[in-house]
């Protein structure tokens, strides 16, 4: 095997889609949150990564 990229998407923007966070009424990311770090993925926060979510809901 090759070199490999994991991450974790960490949907926290409520406004635009949903959010999904360790207290959340439903699709809690609590275990992936913590195990990101110890397998070395990725955890890229949407609220912060992107301005936009749904481009095509943009008026």
């Amino acid at each position: 095997m090759g070199p490999r990229f994991g991450m974790l998407l960490h949907h926290t923007d409520a406004d635009q889609e949903w959010a999904n966070d360790r207290h959340a009424s439903f699709g809690r990311l609590d275990v992936a949150l913590d195990e990101a770090p110890h397998r070395g993925w990725t955890v890229v926060d949407m609220r912060a990564a992107w301005k936009v979510v749904d481009p095509f809901e943009v008026k």
